[in-house]
C-alpha cells in the first residue's frame, strides 16, 4: 500500500467526500485505512467492571484505501504517490510537484 500511518489524506467519495484527516491505522490485509474524523459511528459500550462507565461513544471505522488520496504538504493538492531512488533508498514522492513525502 502507498498510504502510511500519519499521512494526511482526503476522502474522494462517499458520505465524507472532501473531508481531510490523518491516517490513524493501516490494514493492508483488507486494503483499508482508518482516518481521524472520517466514517464516525456510534458504539454502545457496556460497563464490564465495577467503576467502568457505560454509554455511547464515537468510533472511527475503516474505509477502503482506494477512496482516499494523499495530500501533498508542499503543493496542498491531492496526489498519487510515486517512488524514486535516492542513495540506495526508495523514497515516496508527490507525482504533481515532485516533493518528498514523509
Amino acid at each position: 500500500m502507498r498510504i502510511k500511518k500519519g499521512d494526511n489524506v482526503q476522502v474522494l467519495s462517499g458520505n465524507d467526500k472532501g473531508k481531510t484527516g490523518e491516517v490513524l491505522e493501516v490494514i493492508p490485509k483488507v486494503n483499508k485505512v482508518i482516518v481521524k474524523g472520517v466514517n464516525v459511528r456510534k458504539k454502545h459500550v457496556k460497563a464490564r467492571k465495577q467503576g467502568d462507565e457505560s454509554g455511547i461513544i464515537s468510533v472511527e471505522c475503516s474505509i477502503p484505501s482506494s477512496k482516499v488520496n494523499v495530500v501533498c504538504p508542499k503543493c496542498g493538492k491531492t496526489t498519487k504517490v510515486g517512488y524514486s531512488i535516492e542513495k540506495d533508498q526508495k523514497v515516496r514522492v508527490c507525482k504533481k510537484c515532485g516533493a518528498k513525502l514523509k
